[in-house]
């Protein structure tokens, strides 16, 4: 899929984290619109992609400016109470655009001079180290998660074929671990995996968090429902782990490689 990118002048960076993202203060959006058009992705089914009339996946808007409008917005938000940010929302912001265009590097650099109280980096691409420099400067300040669905690359390719590889996202996270960065991956959503997934995932961080569409959309899977997911997993053969109990096996599995408290379920895993 061509990617169309298109450049704004925004009005405002951080928005104010209500939901799914109630325990933070704000969250922030490098880019609006994602290149990797992940199946699942329940942005696909809001206004920001419907009302634009293109196909999600086929624009992305860059912003320009970010980092000046950034330091003004924190210092504004910090006087106010502590701000906690989770970047990003309904963007990734190590996506394919960022090697140029460098908006997510900016914002890094900004928050480095002007810290917040807490970041948490949503990505699913191992750019993400590029800017480990940035991230060991932030120390306890930020976590870096991982998404990693499944460890079975088919399915990466079935469920989000324009997504980083697997093997690439494992190695990014030795890479940040072996750096000191706060990492954790993210189950989430979790996609048919083999009994080996977690073993897998041990070495390389200290906590997993593992969410699915029923916990995690914020509507029990409706908008997933929607977005009609169910045919993919039919198409495979798998209609059992789109089932609300198919976390459990999952689950089950972890703990027997992973500690009670280094594994999370759903929001809380996100949580600063």
């Amino acid at each position: 899929m061509k990617n169309e990118l298109l450049y704004k002048q925004p009005k405002t960076l951080l928005n104010k984290g209500t939901g799914f993202l109630s325990g933070y203060s704000h969250s922030l959006n490098p880019y609006t619109g994602c290149a990797f058009a992940c199946s699942y992705c329940y942005v696909r089914g809001m206004p920001v992609s419907i009302f634009r009339g293109q196909e999600w996946g086929s624009w992305v808007d860059v912003k320009l400016g970010a980092a000046e409008l950034l330091k003004k917005e924190l210092r504004k938000a910090k006087a106010k109470g502590p701000v906690t940010i989770f970047m990003s929302s309904s963007t990734d912001p190590y996506q394919s655009a960022e090697y140029k265009e460098q908006v997510t590097r900016s914002l890094l650099e900004a928050m480095a001079e002007e810290p917040p109280e807490f970041l948490l980096v949503q990505t699913r691409s191992p750019l993400v180290t590029r800017d480990i420099d940035l991230l060991l400067r932030l120390g306890s300040r930020v976590r870096v998660s991982m998404t990693v669905e499944t460890d079975l690359d088919a399915m990466r390719k079935h469920f989000s074929p324009m997504a980083p590889p697997i093997q690439a996202r494992l190695k990014a996270l030795r890479l940040l671990k072996e750096a000191g960065v706060p990492t954790q991956a993210a189950v989430a959503p979790l996609l048919p995996s083999s009994e080996a997934f977690a073993g897998k995932l041990a070495p390389l961080v200290d906590r997993v968090c593992i969410d699915d569409y029923f916990m995690g959309d914020g509507s029990g899977g409706k908008r997933t429902k929607r977005l009609g997911l169910e045919t993919l997993y039919t198409q495979l053969g798998a209609e059992e782990w789109y089932e609300p109990s198919a976390y459990e096996t999952v689950y089950r599995q972890f703990r027997e490689v992973f500690a009670e408290e280094q594994l999370f379920m759903s929001q809380t895993g996100f949580e600063p």
